[in-house]
């Protein structure tokens, strides 16, 4: 997210011709699952970076801590959001103010937009599927549910991710941790949900768009796996031009469900512009530095903070009613979500 982007691609992807890996990196990998709702996922790149790469400034602890923070905030920040605007406001905001910040890290690279009618054709699939959607449905569900519980639904990707990859992807083995991770992790949910009470106080339109949010980012993965692995595009020129194409594509949809606000509230029009420029912007790219500096197994371990600072931020902040169900539930989804993209040594 947050974001969506927005997440892990199925491991599987990196295949194609590097080892197997789970975040964005120069060669074919995709993005962090913390995407999902933090930030835009985006295909990959096949172009290593070459020359020699100079030392960045701050330590990838400090940045890592600062992805983990942007991202876990970024469900706090859509709440607010809604209580000034419509859902489909918010991320249309949201985009276009992410769009303009890789614009002008295209600009400042001097980096272009991809090329060919193809690659923008399948760029406007993963634009949906991976950003319009999702954000969209993260969106309309906190109008009803805790911003701690989108957070948690959020961390649920993965997990819909391994059920889709054993579907869609034929060389995509299962093992015994990997389904055992599967089912702990849905555990958590039911945890999370309050399953033993019969989900009582439970909003259940709300949740479900959450949990179709997280759901949309893996076929998003899959799709993206399969049109786009190989291309010979940078990630910064793919991901800028998705979110290009999933901006365009709220700018006609937002006014056709919606009708321009009378007012423009300062606390909400702040948190959707924090939400693009930091959430979906600023974090991408933290994101490809991370994983080009400590690779993608550390980088998308960020993935496994966020909900534990949604819950946080939602719990301190907006005052969110907390049960013991929520931080047990969620701490079993991490564990099992961590478990699904886990490998035996061998």
């Amino acid at each position: 997210m947050f974001y969506e982007i927005a997440s892990v691609i199925v491991r599987g992807m990196a295949s194609v011709s590097t080892p197997r890996a789970t975040a964005r990196a120069p060669l074919p990998t995709p993005p962090s699952t913390s995407a999902q709702a933090s930030a835009p996922a985006s295909a990959p790149a096949s172009a290593p970076t070459e020359g020699r790469t100079t030392r960045p400034a701050l330590d990838w602890r400090i940045r890592f801590a600062a992805l983990s923070l942007v991202w876990g905030f970024s469900f706090l920040l859509i709440k607010v959001g809604t209580q000034g605007f419509a859902p489909f406001q918010v991320t249309f905001g949201r985009l276009l103010f992410g769009t303009a910040v890789l614009g002008v890290a295209l600009a400042v690279k001097r980096e272009r937009l991809p090329r060919g009618l193809r690659t923008w054709g399948h760029l406007a699939v993963a634009a949906l599927l991976l950003n319009a959607l999702p954000f969209s449905l993260f969106a309309y569900a906190e109008l009803t549910i805790p911003s701690t519980l989108a957070g948690i639904c959020n961390a649920t990707s993965p997990l819909w991710g391994m059920v889709l990859s054993l579907v869609a992807l034929s060389e995509d083995r299962p093992t015994r941790r990997r389904v055992a991770g599967l089912g702990l992790g849905f555990l958590g949910v039911l945890t999370v949900l309050g399953a033993w009470q019969g989900f009582s106080g439970l909003d259940a339109r709300g949740t479900a768009l959450a949990l179709l949010a997280s759901l949309s980012y893996p076929i998003g993965w899959i799709y993206v796996r399969r049109t786009l692995a190989g291309n010979p595009h940078s990630n910064l020129s793919l991901t800028g031009g998705q979110l290009l194409l999933a901006t365009a594509q709220l700018a006609v949809v937002t006014p056709l469900f919606t009708s321009l606000p009378t007012s423009l509230p300062v606390v909400p029009l702040l948190a959707v512009a924090a939400l693009g420029i930091l959430g979906t912007g600023l974090a991408v790219l933290l994101q490809f530095g991370l994983v080009s500096e400590v690779g993608p197994t550390t980088g998308q371990m960020v993935t496994y903070f966020i909900p534990v600072i949604a819950t946080a931020a939602g719990v301190a902040l907006l005052g969110e009613p907390l049960t013991w169900s929520t931080p047990v539930g969620a701490l079993i989804v991490i564990a099992g979500a961590a478990l699904t993209q886990s490998r035996a040594r061998r």
